[in-house]
């Protein structure tokens, strides 16, 4: 029997919300444009503009505050747009955890209203780069460095939160988590299977965050992930891509969350087709430059509002 959790009940995204407050709505932004090169301010700022236009969202995430000088861009252009930036810490290695954090330390200060959190290392559990006690250290030292900041965690997969593996962190009063939810990575076919497993996969992990911190809100809680490809991405199983499929999947799953008071990044904001093709565990070759909800030219594919 899985613990209580606060949209336990529903059937589908459809259904009568068990909360009053609708959830944020934000977008996975990467570094690059679509020829591979850097992006800047100006090129920041244009995504912004693109990204409210379509949805109505002033929120975005990143992954790493180094990578292509990454907060010295981002964040001007956030002052300039009016955006919050959740900046990303890659510790797998000590080269880019140093790099991260001297950026962070370097341009935070200057840019304190800008900065929405900090997330400290993308699916590491998962992957097995580190335990969460190893986590736990990592966000520390950056808590650290930034005491006025009081969002800042991790994101991981889904299950790594469900199966107890980021209790350590909770118990270290981290204070943001984000879980990051693919049912088209679990193979499952497009419309109520994979809605009612997104909803089921987020049930889980929220779940266990609030049973293991005693608290429905102690802790600021995320999918930190979740998407569809478009119309030229690859299919894995019974997950096919295509753009109507995406655009069913955003409408009926990632907005039907927000509906429900759980906040949700999309993944991700801009197709990337500098992006090299990617072949996974499996052996198995997948095109992932066709994840956006906008096109490379920062149009939109389909209706983005929630």
């Amino acid at each position: 029997m899985r613990p209580s959790f606060a949209i336990a009940g529903f059937v589908l995204a459809a259904a009568a919300p068990l909360v009053a407050a609708k959830g944020k709505l934000g977008f996975a932004l990467g570094t690059k444009l679509p020829d591979g090169s850097c992006k800047y301010q100006a090129d920041y700022e244009a995504d912004f503009d693109a990204i409210f236009s379509a949805s109505g969202s002033k929120l975005v995430r990143g992954y790493s505050a180094d990578d292509c000088n990454c907060a010295k861009y981002i964040l001007p252009a956030a002052k300039a747009k009016g955006f919050q930036v959740v900046l990303g810490v890659w510790p797998d290695v000590d080269a880019s955890f140093t790099a991260d954090r001297l950026a962070l330390s370097t341009y935070v200060p200057l840019f304190k209203d800008q900065v929405y959190g900090i997330t400290v290392g993308s699916e590491t559990m998962y992957r097995g780069n580190f335990t969460g006690k190893q986590l736990l250290e990592k966000i520390k030292a950056v808590k650290e460095d930034h005491p006025t900041i009081k969002k800042i965690g991790t994101a991981d997969s889904w299950n790594k939160f469900a199966d107890g593996t980021g209790d350590d962190l909770i118990k270290g009063n981290v204070t943001f988590i984000l879980a990051n939810a693919f049912a088209y990575w679990q193979g499952k076919t497009a419309g109520k299977e994979a809605i009612y497993t997104y909803f089921d996969d987020i049930q889980q992990a929220l779940a266990r965050v609030q049973m293991i911190s005693g608290s429905m809100n102690k802790i600021e809680f995320w999918n930190g992930e979740s998407g569809w490809p478009a119309d030229g991405g690859s299919d894995f199983g019974a997950a096919k891509a295509g753009t109507s499929l995406a655009a069913d999947y955003y409408k009926k799953a990632v907005c039907g969350l927000l509906d429900w008071g759980v906040n949700a990044f999309y993944f991700e904001a801009f197709d990337e087709p500098w992006k090299p093709v990617s072949k996974g565990d499996t052996g198995v070759v997948a095109d992932e430059t066709h994840w956006g909800a906008m096109n490379a030219d920062r149009s939109a594919k389909f209706d983005l509002q929630c």
